[in-house]
């Protein structure tokens, strides 16, 4: 395109006007499909009595070993965002094991709230004169209680404690920190050694973009990324990383965190990881994947915690890992679409019910010709009932 009709917020020619997209309708590129080209499938439906009012599509991919053992919703490309923590932060685990505690070692993994006890962790990996070091964006706290914090700050960022990690680790290997963000700083090419490791020999991303904290972040599909979270079953035992995780679960996201629940449910046979734009990464040691099972979820419209923790939730409840649901829906009820899980286990989904017992229905007109019966002792009691 001509660089002086190239649309732009800045005067064509001028300096600025070409960092733009090149076309409002979005451009082609091969081998890179756009979420509108992929088959996104329906993953879990709100209904209002009986009627759908929302329709949750996303995609799905369970791993054993490397074999992909299901797919749903297809093999869509993305980007792992922070979802990829735990696996980046192997480049570092041999030079931080003797220095970090137990509790920086979890920090240096997470996505947090940025709640007070996050925000001191993630500041004990580096001596106050290094603070000035950090290059994550200045923000407010993801979750807050009570009085609202309105200074952003960089160690109130989901990321500080990745960095605060990665700049410790930098020090320790004696790689300039000058740059450490950049994709040319030498740890971000060991980084993608090890995923090529991990997937194949050949693997190449296909885009490497700057993350939402300002750290690289590669393209994987999302089957390679269930591939990836099931050689973190195989591998739980080479490092600190699962321990660190499983045995701090609330330093990994926080309070009514999904990752953080999911670990806490698994009683550390599971690992989890939030990504940001609708992700979740579950590694899990089962006994009937020997190999280690690899499970990730893809939202399509992105972030939606009520709607990725329903998934999870029957995805996690026919391998045997119950946990509540801190986010009921307002009148309405949660559905799951059977092809989230191997056909092997729908049979047990029909028993994973997506409500608790405090959550009965709120979207009809109930008149009990009974008064005196109360609620229903099953789940699936109130259901139909008029």
């Amino acid at each position: 395109m001509n660089e002086k009709a190239r649309p732009s917020s800045v005067a064509p020619g001028r300096p600025g006007s070409g960092v733009y997209p090149s076309n409002p309708l979005g451009e082609s590129h091969e081998g890179i499909p756009t979420g509108r080209d992929v088959e996104w499938e329906p993953l879990v439906d709100f209904r209002r009595l009986d009627v759908s009012e929302n329709t949750i599509h996303g995609a799905i991919a369970w791993v054993h070993g490397k074999e992909v053992i299901h797919s749903f919703g297809g093999n869509v490309l993305v980007y792992g965002r922070s979802m990829m923590k735990p696996l980046l932060m192997k480049s570092f685990t041999d030079v931080l094991d003797d220095v970090l505690t137990d509790k920086q070692k979890a920090i240096a993994c997470s996505s947090h709230n940025g709640d007070t006890e996050h925000v001191a962790t993630a500041q004990s990996i580096l001596s106050e004169s290094e603070w000035g070091l950090m290059q994550c964006p200045l923000d407010v706290p993801l979750v807050q209680f009570g009085r609202q914090v309105r200074r952003p700050r960089r160690w109130f960022h989901t990321c500080s404690g990745e960095h605060a990690a990665l700049l410790r680790g930098l020090r320790l290997k004696g790689i300039n920190r000058a740059g450490y963000t950049l994709p040319t700083s030498s740890w971000f090419q060991e980084y993608v050694g090890q995923l090529r490791d991990m997937l194949h020999p050949e693997w190449e991303p296909l885009r490497i973009a700057k993350d939402g904290c300002g750290l690289p972040t590669v393209s994987n599909t999302v089957n390679e990324l269930a591939t990836l979270f099931a050689a973190l079953v195989k591998t739980k035992d080479d490092d600190w990383i699962w321990g660190s995780m499983c045995r701090n679960p609330d330093l990994i996201g926080g309070f009514n965190r999904l990752d953080s629940t999911i670990i806490k449910a698994g009683e550390g046979r599971v690992l989890a990881k939030e990504g940001a734009d609708g992700l979740l990464g579950i590694a899990i040691e089962h006994d009937d994947w020997p190999e280690g099972l690899g499970i990730v979820i893809k939202i399509a419209h992105g972030w939606n915690s009520q709607a990725t923790w329903y998934v999870a939730r029957a995805v996690l409840g026919v391998l045997g890992i119950e946990f509540r649901n801190p986010y009921p829906l307002h009148r309405q009820k949660a559905f799951i679409v059977s092809g989230i899980v191997p056909d092997v286990y729908l049979e047990k989904l029909e028993t994973v019910v997506t409500w608790d017992e405090w959550d009965p229905d709120r979207d009809r007109f109930q008149i009990l010709e009974n008064q005196d019966e109360g609620t229903p002792t099953n789940p699936h009691g109130n259901e139909g009932r008029m």
